[in-house]
């Protein structure tokens, strides 16, 4: 049978939750760039752009690709049209059904040091299979429909366990290119320095590039625009002090470089779906 082009299990409010989609012509990630899912994308076909924490990948097909939860990324357009991908996303609520040596087991990936695994040919061929059945799964909706899918799930974060820790496992390369290296080492300025009041015009004085240029290179190989970015990095770090620390939400909003409250309100709404106020109480309320 064919699989549609477009198929989903469950929402993000779910332990487990699975979207597929088979596109067509260029498409950029426009939103969830954080989120506290373990987030495991594998892409059939086509090629990426995929920019984690401060590093930019190019993905191809075959490519295995790990996100931690509550970590920067996001993919983009590499110029070539089409592609065709699977996410899951993990809950860490997930895990709890498991015990803590298998917990541990299938959370080890996304706690080692690669976050993109590129697959020989038949370990391939293995996970295209398991990930089709699930998705063949996803479409017929066959009574119990939902056992094999949450089978199939736990089996692809075991594949990718043993996969990660096989010593023919190799970690893929960065994108390499001069104007690559410039965008990942601004990246990782920003999150050395958001504290501070960064501008286009300081950051174009301190790497010597024209501002029109900086911008460019930046979004073209992280596929955010500056602002968003060190907004994003700033909010992420509020995330971790509102969990962590009792201190007024104002005070943290100066801390983490916002020149104003406002300010601070409005990014962290448009990131995380609620206001700073209401993230920690939910967070509060898990505890």
């Amino acid at each position: 049978m064919n699989i549609s082009s477009e198929l989903h299990y469950g929402n993000r409010k779910d332990p487990l939750f699975m979207e597929y989609n088979r596109r067509k012509g260029h498409f950029s990630m426009a939103a969830e760039h954080l989120h506290g899912h373990y987030e495991l994308y594998y892409l059939f076909g086509g090629k990426r752009l995929y920019f984690i924490k401060n590093q930019s990948y190019t993905i191809q097909p075959g490519d295995l690709v790990l996100i931690p939860g509550n970590e920067l990324h996001k993919t983009s357009d590499t110029g070539i049209p089409n592609h065709e991908r699977i996410v899951l996303y993990y809950d860490e609520r997930y895990f709890g059904q498991f015990s803590k040596e298998e917990a541990e087991l299938l959370l080890s990936p996304f706690r080692g040091p690669r976050r993109v695994l590129r697959l020989a040919p038949s370990d391939r061929l293995h996970i295209e299979q398991l990930l089709f059945g699930l998705l063949r799964e996803a479409q017929e909706r066959a009574p119990g429909y939902e056992l094999p899918i949450r089978h199939a799930a736990a089996e692809a974060l075991l594949f990718a366990a043993r996969y990660a820790l096989s010593t023919e496992a190799e970690p893929t390369e960065s994108s390499s290119s001069p104007a690559a290296a410039k965008a990942m080492e601004i990246a990782r300025y920003i999150t050395d320095h958001f504290r501070d009041p960064l501008t286009l015009g300081e950051l174009s004085r301190r790497f010597h590039l024209s501002p029109s240029y900086l911008s460019r290179t930046f979004k073209r190989f992280t596929g955010f625009g500056l602002t968003e970015y060190i907004g994003i990095t700033r909010i992420k770090e509020a995330q971790r002090q509102l969990h962590e620390k009792d201190a007024r939400i104002i005070d943290i909003a100066g801390e983490v470089g916002f020149e104003s409250f406002s300010q601070f309100e409005r990014v962290f709404k448009s990131h995380l779906g609620l206001s700073p106020r209401s993230y920690r109480s939910q967070h509060r309320q898990r505890r």
